[in-house]
């Protein structure tokens, strides 16, 4: 059982990505996660008030399985399949979230400054998560899809747009970090 604990080498889950890839296309199905947030409105009646939840949710029931599996399994893998919390960062990097404020670096793999329940009693987190939740949600609906999705599925088909939306996240991704996350912190 040890090989579970010990990290596993990078092109093993390459060949995984690969594998389930092939066979979304040979069934004719793509991936994304963020579809099921629009499948789980539409099961909750959302269709009733807007055209665009208006669609049969039961040609969707496979990707909610997906969607309960990786909640299942994230939670497996936190729970009993993870023996060290800690993690080795680069000196720079802890010094420079050190001076943003963070004071468990390396100890945990999500800082308590940003996923802790006490979060919900400062306003001002409180707003961050909001205005970061609202952007992701636009970000992924104008988009056509997630990350995931697009950096996935996308670009395994082939598809120019996701290859665009994929060079939007990492552009995205370096100004926010570089530019509007010490501003935050």
């Amino acid at each position: 059982m040890d090989f579970i604990y010990e990290p596993w080498p990078w092109y093993f889950s390459g060949v995984m990505i690969a594998l389930v890839m092939l066979l979304l296309t040979i069934v004719g199905k793509n991936f994304g996660m963020s579809s099921n947030l629009r499948t789980i409105c539409t099961v909750c009646g959302a269709g009733n008030r807007t055209s665009f939840f208006s669609f049969e949710w039961k040609t969707q029931k496979w990707n909610l399985i997906v969607l309960l599996g990786t909640v299942i399994g994230g939670f497996i893998a936190s729970q009993f399949l993870t023996e060290n919390y800690t993690i080795q960062l680069n000196l720079q990097t802890i010094k420079n979230l050190e001076t943003l404020g963070f004071s468990n670096i390396g100890q945990s793999y999500l800082p308590d400054e940003l996923f802790s329940n006490h979060v919900f009693s400062n306003w001002r987190s409180v707003l961050i998560l909001a205005i970061g939740g609202v952007f992701v949600g636009f970000g992924a609906r104008y988009a056509g899809g997630c990350t995931s999705g697009h950096a996935i599925s996308g670009l395994s088909n082939l598809q120019v747009p996701s290859l665009i939306a994929v060079i939007g996240f990492f552009i995205g991704g370096l100004i926010m970090i570089h530019y509007i996350f010490p501003y935050i912190f």
